[in-house]
């Protein structure tokens, strides 16, 4: 399939800017691969979609305040750095994007904070906007990793356009977060809250972690009108025996597995044996699932509605049938659904 067949026209005024006031009060699409058909429901209906021993999947990754801004030695111009990854410990190395890519040079000096809590210098050029920054700190590694903390602010995305409000600290957030490590939320997981958790748990289904942490890539934009050509940035994923367990269990009992986002989704494919079970593994993926593909592991999926021309409208399209969902995003579009991030969900049976 081709980049053109995935672009639509979607009202920016449907693009999401705020959370629903409850998680799991958003509004929710049931789609219906064998039938068509198209339901319109609150998100806490959802619980009615599954049975006893069916299998949530859940991405267990925990967003860390990516976002500073810091002033350029000698001019002072203001400059955005977005921590990617920690590349040394030790040497308080960072990967970095930059932005204004073009103002910085290797070996500038980035001052942050009051009274220059916090300076780094530029070490290395790794593409036209990445970075590597060293931070020039003396004290313990747990008080510089909290000055740096502090300075942060949540990453939500660029498309969201405003300012980022004391609510998205916990909002841009699942309650399931544990591992920290991702630069963007498993929006899908957003909708969840612990009450509805609750409500799962007493009907007696199951529930499995695993680890994607989740990088900028999701938003890079796809370039190549030939899909077969583009590269998705590898994200580390971690997926653990238990989590095995409960999900080949569930695959075993033919109860229904549902992967509740595209990185929980993109996380199991990346680990199939030959027979469609999952197995463990600890390291990177670079998967990039576009139609047509045929999935091993989970039966349903949850997912947000995405932007045109994104990789994760490309995958969610790869599960629910081309056609299907495009229809599904027009109707969505009709009814004044919304958009990413912070917008409403889809369940997909």
């Amino acid at each position: 399939m081709k980049l053109s067949q995935f672009n639509f026209k979607l009202p920016e005024n449907l693009i999401a800017l705020h959370p629903s006031t409850n998680r799991d009060e958003s509004r929710l699409m049931v789609v219906d691969r064998a039938t068509g058909k198209i339901e319109h429901k609150v998100f806490k209906d959802v619980i009615d979609y599954f049975s006893e021993q069916d299998v949530l999947v859940f991405n267990n990754t925990k967003v860390f305040p990516a976002r500073l801004y810091g002033n350029k030695e000698k001019t002072g111009a203001k400059i955005e750095v977005f921590l990617l990854r920690e590349l040394n410990r030790e040497q308080r190395l960072w990967d970095v994007l930059v932005d204004p890519a073009r103002k910085i040079r290797i070996g500038n000096k980035l001052y942050f904070g009051e009274d220059d809590m916090m300076v780094a210098e530029v070490i290395d050029n790794t593409t036209s906007r990445g970075r590597t920054l060293r931070f020039l700190y003396d004290g313990p590694y747990e008080e510089f990793k909290k000055n740096l903390y502090d300075l942060g602010e949540t990453p939500l995305p660029k498309f969201i356009k405003r300012e980022v409000v004391p609510e998205d600290k916990d909002r841009y957030q699942t309650i399931f977060a544990k591992h920290e490590g991702a630069v963007a939320a498993p929006t899908a997981g957003l909708h969840f809250s612990r009450e509805l958790l609750k409500r799962f748990e007493i009907k007696g289904i199951n529930f499995a972690e695993v680890t994607l942490h989740v990088g900028l890539g999701n938003f890079r934009s796809v370039d190549v009108e030939d899909l077969t050509k583009h590269k998705m940035d590898s994200e580390q994923i971690i997926i653990t025996d238990a989590a095995v367990d409960i999900v080949n269990g569930a695959k075993d009992k033919r109860k229904h597995v549902c992967a509740v986002g595209t990185t929980v989704m993109r996380t199991l494919e990346s680990s199939v044996s030959t027979y469609g079970y999952l197995k463990p593994y600890e390291g990177w993926t670079n998967k990039f699932i576009f139609p047509p593909y045929e999935f091993s592991v989970a039966s349903r999926m949850v997912s947000n509605f995405h932007l045109p021309l994104s990789t994760l409208f490309m995958m969610v399209s790869a599960f629910a049938g081309y056609d299907l969902l495009f229809d599904a995003y027009q109707k969505a579009i009709k009814e004044k659904y919304r958009f990413g991030t912070y917008g409403d969900a889809m369940l997909i049976l």
